[in-house]
């Protein structure tokens, strides 16, 4: 592994304005302000978005399937690493390890995430891939605008992108998204039952 290694941590999914039908991964240096932005398609968001978001499934996710199977063999997932940037695709290695061996194993950096959360594994990646695809969350409000997080649109927005998760059987990210919506209307009605309340306690002058 490249010993010049920069932790990232993971900020969460956005919908991604470049691809569509597909989100984006954004990830921050855990020490410093450099972000990079993944493009995921709908179902390794999904799965990315269960692990974030505590949401348990129905039915096991392929990364909860490959956990399971880490947990059944004893191998230990020690690092993930985001070691390479070329011709729009990033490329990770993942440390695996048990008793006996260590192994380094090539993977999509969505897999490798996923992976990541849900074994607490550390994600790293090097200088070089920060210089070439790093930004500042303060970039211009195109930026801002690309990397809203769900819990930022607005209902309607959320409505249209519940519907195109039906519409693809993503039901479990369909459920988060439902999830999301209810309680963006439980807080404009309980904000409108309190402007009313405040209407009618007014006296009148």
């Amino acid at each position: 592994m490249n010993d010049n290694k920069i932790e990232m941590d993971v900020m969460g999914i956005t919908y991604s304005q470049i691809q569509q039908d597909a989100y984006a991964l954004l990830l921050k240096q855990h020490q410093g302000e450099l972000c990079i932005p993944i493009v995921v398609g709908v179902s390794e968001a999904q799965s990315i978005l269960s692990r974030l978001e505590n949401i348990i499934p129905p039915r096991p996710l392929t990364h909860d399937l490959m956990l399971s199977l880490f947990h059944a063999f004893g191998i230990s997932l020690d690092e993930v690493l985001i070691y390479k940037f070329s011709e729009g695709v990033f490329m990770s290695r993942l440390k695996l390890s048990n008793n006996e061996h260590n192994l380094e194993l090539d993977s999509r950096t969505s897999d490798a995430v996923a992976l990541a959360l849900r074994t607490n594994a550390p994600i790293y990646t090097t200088q070089e891939v920060l210089d070439k695809t790093g930004f500042t969350l303060k970039d211009d409000e195109k930026t801002k605008r690309a990397k809203r997080s769900i819990n930022d649109l607005s209902v309607e927005e959320l409505k249209k992108r519940l519907n195109r998760a039906v519409e693809l059987e993503k039901y479990e990210l369909a459920a988060s998204i439902q999830k999301t919506i209810n309680e963006k209307l439980a807080k404009q009605s309980k904000s409108s039952d309190e402007e009313n309340k405040t209407v009618q306690e007014t006296p009148e002058q």
